[in-house]
């Protein structure tokens, strides 16, 4: 695990708000010349710590309108089941998120993303419980994000001071 310090998270704080800032901008903000600035990010890069750049798209201007949490129980618990399962909705691009999960009835949680109802329905019974081992789908619908964020955290948690009640 990499060693970071107060310049690095910085840097990557600000990455993670814009990752089309240019060098220049980011050695600017974070206070450094755009050679070492350069080397700082080459060397998280390389660590793994920066993973990928990406750009964000917006959902609805794309006409995907729905969002599903989809709850996933398997038939049975074999590493030749789960991959079976993982090697084919690794080629569902409506499954934008998939995660093992325990502490739940359900083997698998996915996010996936779709235009409508309609489409939602042909994917689930055309598509995802024809997969062999799929013995169970529990759908829940997003009605509206309250948070939607990329950035990781960077810092733990720090609780803010109780406010002083002013009492007189």
């Amino acid at each position: 695990m990499v060693k970071l310090d107060a310049i690095d998270k910085h840097i990557l704080s600000l990455m993670q708000r814009d990752g089309r800032m240019s060098n220049l901008e980011l050695a600017d903000k974070v206070g450094l010349s755009p050679t070492p600035c350069s080397r700082r990010v080459k060397r998280l890069e390389e660590s793994g710590i920066i993973d990928s750049h990406v750009t964000l798209l917006n959902q609805r201007a794309l006409g995907l309108k729905l969002t599903a949490i989809l709850s996933i129980s398997m038939d049975k618990h074999t590493p030749e089941r789960f991959e079976h399962f993982e090697a084919a909705i690794a080629d569902f691009p409506e499954v934008v998120e998939c995660n093992i999960v325990t502490g739940q009835a359900a083997d698998y949680m996915l996010k996936v993303v779709v235009p409508d109802m309609e489409y939602y329905e042909e994917f689930l019974l055309g598509r995802l419980t024809r997969i062999e081992g799929v013995t169970g789908v529990h759908s829940s619908f997003v009605l509206r994000s309250v948070i939607r964020k990329t950035a990781l955290p960077l810092e733990p948690y720090q609780p803010r001071p109780a406010k002083k009640s002013r009492r007189g």
